[in-house]
């Protein structure tokens, strides 16, 4: 929930920059066998958006995702 939180209201650019670090800062740190599940979080953003952009790509023939 904290990953969504993060992300709220941004563009899904901004959002495919969710790092792992941040979801542990907005966790307020964690113990190092803790941060397994924020980076987890952190990492199904970016899957789920990097999905997204492949089904956009198909749909349309072309490519929403930024380049860089």
């Amino acid at each position: 929930m904290v990953a969504t939180e993060t992300i709220e209201g941004k563009s899904l650019e901004e959002a495919a920059k969710l790092s792992n670090k941040a979801v542990a800062d907005a966790l307020g740190g964690l113990p190092a066998q803790k941060k397994l599940c924020s980076n987890l979080a952190a990492d199904a953003v970016r899957a789920a958006i990097d999905d997204h952009w492949s089904r956009q790509k198909g749909a349309k023939g072309e490519s929403e995702q930024p380049e860089g």
